[in-house]
């Protein structure tokens, strides 16, 4: 696929086509472009945990309070993606500049993720809404966790959604 026509197909996915299993195959593949990710001082400060059967739908369920993100128990595929520590040399610049050069890090390679993701005909979607005490008791960490991806099939018919966007002029500006 073209990268214009992966950055204008992909979307947010919530419908799953849960008989459709993903290949360990193209979840590393997706996971290699997170980690080519640009990265302050090449830290990468994050880790993922690709988690699928029961424990998946485990961590589905961790996703679904309050009516929330139901779609995540169709996923085949769910990747949590927890904070690491940075190198010394990132965590110096985060205190210096007083920058979270994590939360950087993790959106650029999330981004590379869902982008590849896309790229092999998988849908996704980011989900920030999760109990994260269930899901840290799940993974047995104490790191904090920022993301959960869901990865699968879009069901057959799934539309493509007109995406909504501000106007390019709302949001760059030319300064000689």
């Amino acid at each position: 696929m073209d990268f214009s026509q992966v950055l204008t197909r992909r979307q947010s996915c919530r419908s799953y086509d849960p008989r459709r299993e993903v290949s360990k195959e193209d979840v590393l593949a997706c996971i290699e472009a997170a980690g080519l990710a640009p990265s302050a001082c090449n830290s990468q400060p994050y880790y993922f945990t690709v988690c699928t059967g029961e424990f998946g739908r485990a961590v589905a369920k961790a996703c679904t309070g309050m009516g929330m993100n139901k779609f995540a128990l169709d996923a085949p595929c769910l990747i949590v993606v927890r904070e690491a520590p940075y190198n010394k040399t990132a965590a110096v610049g985060s205190k210096f500049k007083n920058q979270d050069y994590r939360s950087i890090d993790i959106g650029l390679a999330v981004s590379q993720l869902v982008l590849e993701a896309q790229n092999r005909g998988l849908a996704t979607c980011i989900l920030g809404w999760f109990d994260e005490k269930k899901l840290k008791d799940l993974l047995d960490t104490d790191a904090h966790i920022r993301l959960v991806i869901t990865l699968g099939y879009a069901k057959e018919g799934d539309p493509l959604r007109k995406k909504s966007r501000k106007e390019i002029e709302k949001i760059v500006e030319f300064k000689e």
